[in-house]
């Protein structure tokens, strides 16, 4: 071999950092190990490619899912071996359940230690098959560029959903010649077949009929980049719009035709409107058990059309009558071509009349003015910031009110975790958030529990060290507050065992350097908030809310969507 040719190898980790670049890769997310410290020295030599070093594995899986629901663009984590590969695992199904694309690095003992209980080795490959779109396991130096432009392909392409890459240590610290893939190809993968021109004819054939036709926009109208297309087409047409916990944000809340999240947690006028409904147009959904409730009687009077871009999520849980696989953007893009018949205004105004008439907020009749009411503590953030901030938010009581109570304008604006339920999400997203916003001025919100927040509360480091103007909201009830609702609602039992202790919150994050407030009125609350958002980096605001409030309406678990729970007992 030539000197000049010996001067052109590079390890397996320097081809790895060149193909990231390939992919316009600007962010890592990770937490270095023994593993992977060839990779991490191939990163220390590269410019233009941030890492940012979070305090736990999971953490560092959710940031990247942040960064990849605000950008659009696949989220990248790095893990070590062994206990940091099965650390990153609830994040890699958090990301499955949701559709977020990511590509996850994951290091590995030496392929001749592999199958032997070698230290820090676990079959990560095996471990994930269920919770990935794809994964992959290195063997050979060889195959490393022709992986990762295939996994960034598969990751964000189709049905987003995160793809692991398995990379041994030995494979990683080898040397070759090798250059970064261009372009790949993948026999029987079709992204996303198109539309059929017969299935646009029927969808516009079945509105023009129709009376009682209602939108459901799930998260794959997020996923598609087709809010504008669905606003076009709602107000051509006058038809209502529901939206699924994921799907918020692709319909202003504050447009007339919104009628709200439908489901468990839903509003009055979206479930009664989807109930009574000729027609539904399920759109990027696979209408699980949160969403439809009892699927023999969920909206009877209906004919139903679902449209997805996986074939797996037609006519899984609800029986539709007409199924549709493909991109909604393109399907939306077809009936916005030329006007579509509808209904009119009447039952627009009608469902419309229901949501005012019938509020899905009642305050108790004991909330004076020295009780701080956790809708009033949204609210107060949705004023405060005019609606227009990224919030991410973890899983419980406050993620639902936040669902209903701030009114998001935009689509990629609501960070939660639908499909899993991940408690301990809502910190680390926002920290991916506000890493992918950069030098943008979006307020970041989190807004969390004071059960969730324990679960990641470390990476409060990770946004100090960064200088992220994340704004943490924390309603502190002192008990897990959804499991408290469902015991006393549906089990009649005692549930002193979920109440809660944590630590004094201010000071905690005095402790970190990061200010803080603690609000237990409104005037406090409002107090809080404006300061928050006035100082630059991380603020925390703990919010001494009622103990004991429920999340209404909801439908009982089982039930159909009309068998609403109001909450007036309570009041």
């Amino acid at each position: 071999m030539s000197t000049n040719q010996t001067l052109r190898l590079k390890t397996g980790a320097e081809l790895l950092i060149e193909c990231l670049r390939e992919e316009k890769v600007d962010t890592i997310f990770g937490y270095p190990g023994g593993a992977v410290i060839p990779i991490y020295d191939a990163l220390y030599d590269c410019s233009g490619m941030r890492h940012i070093l979070t305090r736990h594995e999971q953490a560092a899986v959710h940031a990247a899912d942040g960064y990849a629901r605000v950008t659009g663009r696949a989220g990248v984590a790095l893990v070590t071996s062994g206990p940091g590969a099965t650390n990153a695992v609830t994040g890699i199904a958090n990301a499955f359940m949701d559709s977020v694309p990511l590509v996850v690095l994951t290091g590995q003992v030496s392929t001749d230690l592999i199958g032997r209980d070698s230290f820090q080795e676990v079959n990560i490959f095996g471990m994930t098959m269920d919770v990935t779109k794809h994964n992959y396991a290195v063997s050979d130096i060889g195959q490393l560029p022709r992986i990762v432009k295939e996994a960034f392909y598969i990751a964000t392409t189709g049905r987003p959903g995160p793809v692991l890459i398995d990379l041994p240590k030995n494979v990683m610290a080898g040397k070759t010649g090798l250059v970064p893939a261009l372009q790949t190809s993948i026999r029987g993968y079709q992204p996303a077949p198109p539309i059929p021109d017969e299935s646009v004819r029927i969808i516009r054939d079945k509105l023009a009929a129709s009376r009682r036709p209602v939108l459901v926009a799930g998260g794959g109208v997020v996923s598609s980049g087709a809010a504008e297309e669905l606003v076009r087409f709602a107000e051509s047409a006058r038809i209502p719009v529901a939206t699924t916990l994921m799907g918020i944000g692709a319909f202003p809340s504050r447009h007339p035709l919104y009628l709200g999240m439908l489901g468990m947690h839903g509003t009055y006028a979206a479930n009664r409107a989807v109930h009574q409904a000729d027609l539904l147009l399920c759109l990027g959904t696979r209408l699980n058990d949160r969403l439809s409730g009892k699927a023999k009687s969920f909206s009877p009077q209906s004919w139903k059309i679902q449209v997805d871009i996986d074939n797996a999520e037609l006519d899984k849980n609800i029986p539709m009558d007409l199924n549709v696989q493909g991109d909604i953007r393109e399907l939306l893009a077809k009936l916005n071509a030329s006007p579509c018949g509808g209904p009119g205004s009447e039952w627009a105004d009608g469902t419309a009349g229901w949501q005012r008439k019938v509020p899905h907020f009642t305050a108790p009749a004991d909330a004076g003015k020295d009780a701080l009411n956790p809708q009033e503590v949204i609210k107060l953030l949705d004023t405060l910031t005019e609606g227009g901030a990224v919030v991410a938010t973890d899983v419980g009581q406050h993620q639902i009110w936040t669902a209903h109570h701030y009114r998001f304008s935009r689509p990629r604006s609501f960070l939660t975790s639908g499909g899993l339920g991940t408690m301990g999400f809502g910190f680390p997203a926002a920290i991916g958030a506000a890493v992918a916003q950069g030098s943008e001025t979006r307020p970041i919100l989190c807004v969390t529990g004071d059960g969730s927040f324990q679960m990641n509360l470390q990476e409060l480091m990770t946004a100090v060290d960064y200088k992220l103007p994340i704004k943490i909201a924390i309603l502190n009830n002192g008990y897990l507050g959804m499991v408290r609702q469902w015991q006393q609602l549906f089990y009649d039992r005692r549930y002193s065992s979920v109440q809660i202790s944590s630590p004094d919150f201010v000071a905690f994050a005095g402790a970190y350097g990061v200010p803080g407030f603690r609000a237990q009125t409104v005037e406090e609350a409002e107090f809080a908030i404006r300061r928050a958002l006035e100082i630059p980096g991380p603020v925390l605001m703990e919010f001494n809310v009622k103990e004991e409030q429920n999340v209404y309406p909801m439908v009982p678990p089982g039930e159909s969507n009309d068998k609403m729970l109001t909450g007036e007992d309570d009041l």
